[in-house]
């Protein structure tokens, strides 16, 4: 992610905390490796174009370890997409009264600009978006991913508001779009050439626009 961010694991580190024992920061060092491989791999390869074996292989582990921490070749592209959902949900279902789900998710989303810059050259078009940008299989994750986050985001809305069904299904494809877009300009500014430090720069500016515009719609349709 992976992404799916943009790595998707900008919703919670992988290393667990100390307390938790060695095997736990072994099967955290584990999962990451395998994940910064694959990655490393899809740059290199193109998601197509590498198979599971070659993931385990690279990162010198068992098909089957491979297996254990990420059940399809898919969630090498999009396993924290779980994590994304939840913590919206979180955070839309705990929102003080009076606040808008733009309002909660705002520092959220506009972490994963940031984030950009940390990941390595080696591995950034290994990423959700470029992939995206240039597979039309990856594509079809990432819509399932923007689908599902949707989904949740209006269901959680739904349920703690009195806007009508469609209403709350309507602010969720809204504030599912968001990251879509990230996505997307990440992609299509990769395979413009540009800088990691200029993307990850210039997404925040139009994810902060963009969470702008729907805090307005939010404000005025509470209204």
């Amino acid at each position: 992610m992976l992404w799916y961010t943009l790595r998707l694991s900008i919703a919670t580190p992988l290393q667990p905390m100390a307390t938790e024992g060695l095997r736990a920061r072994k099967k955290a060092r584990t999962r990451q490796l395998i994940a910064d491989c694959a990655a490393r791999l899809f740059a290199e390869r193109g998601y197509e174009n590498v198979a599971v074996s070659d993931v385990a292989r690279e990162a010198d582990v068992a098909e089957q370890t491979v297996y254990n921490y990420f059940p399809t070749k898919a969630q090498l592209v999009t396993d924290r997409d779980e994590l994304v959902r939840e913590k919206f949900a979180e955070l839309i279902r705990s929102r003080p009264a009076g606040v808008t789900p733009a309002v909660v998710i705002r520092d959220f989303v506009l972490e994963t600009p940031g984030m950009i810059r940390d990941i390595p050259p080696d591995q950034w078009r290994g990423e959700i978006g470029y992939l995206a940008a240039i597979s039309p299989a990856v594509r079809g994750l990432m819509l399932e991913v923007i689908d599902g986050q949707a989904a949740v985001i209006a269901q959680a809305i739904a349920d703690t508001s009195d806007v009508r069904p469609e209403i709350a299904r309507l602010q969720g494809i809204a504030l599912g779009s968001v990251f879509h877009i990230i996505i997307e300009e990440a992609g299509e500014r990769t395979r413009a050439g540009q800088s990691q430090a200029r993307i990850a720069r210039e997404i925040r500016r139009i994810a902060e626009n963009l969470l702008d515009e729907l805090e307005r719609w939010f404000e005025a349709s509470r209204r």
